[in-house]
């Protein structure tokens, strides 16, 4: 009888599937410490992102941050699972945003200048600026419609979702802040051209 040759150590476990978004809130709200901080890794790049396009002021968009995600990890218990838990999250951070704006507006002005400066070198930021200057001046439903929609690709459903709106009212402010945005720009070009 042939021998045989002694078989193959077996192979080690491949490693776990990581959990899902859900699934981490489920676990962050069973007690385990590591959960949050896991959803918080995966989703603080997009979310500081959003932040700073809603406040445009860095230190504004860091608190507002800060507020969401702290909201979120006291108020995981209240995710019912009717939405993905990034739409929650978005929910959650624009809404830190625009509390975060609405306590300020009375006594900040726009740190325009302060990021023009920052920026002045190249054209294209300075394209940029004017943008973001541009939809500094819009409402803040129209401003966090334009942001999600157009800036992050965020479809209008959920978009509706995170906003608390229906998606009627979503299309209807990005529209309106589409067209204001263009008249904001225009005016700026056409200031950029006249003769000094």
């Amino acid at each position: 009888m042939p021998s045989h040759a002694p078989s193959d150590p077996p192979l080690p476990p491949t490693s776990a599937v990581e959990p899902g978004d859900a699934e981490l809130l489920r676990l962050h709200c069973a007690g385990d410490p590591a959960a949050f901080g896991e959803l918080f890794r995966r989703h603080r790049d997009r979310m500081w992102a959003v932040a700073l396009r809603i406040c445009r002021d860095p230190e504004v968009a860091a608190d507002a941050l800060q507020d969401g995600f702290l909201s979120a990890f006291r108020r995981a218990d209240s995710f019912r699972g009717e939405a993905a838990v990034t739409t929650w999250l978005h929910r959650i951070v624009v809404n830190a945003c625009l509390d975060r704006l609405r306590r300020q507006r009375p006594t900040s002005p726009l740190p325009e200048r302060e990021l023009a400066d920052r920026h002045d070198e190249h054209a294209r930021t300075d394209e940029r600026l004017d943008v973001h200057e541009a939809l500094a001046r819009l409402p803040e439903g129209q401003r966090a419609a334009i942001v999600l929609v157009d800036m992050h690709a965020v479809p209008v459903a959920e978009a509706a979702a995170i906003l608390g709106v229906a998606e009627g009212t979503v299309k209807s402010r990005c529209s309106r802040g589409r067209a204001a945005l263009a008249a904001l720009l225009d005016v700026r070009a056409d200031r950029s051209r006249a003769p000094r």
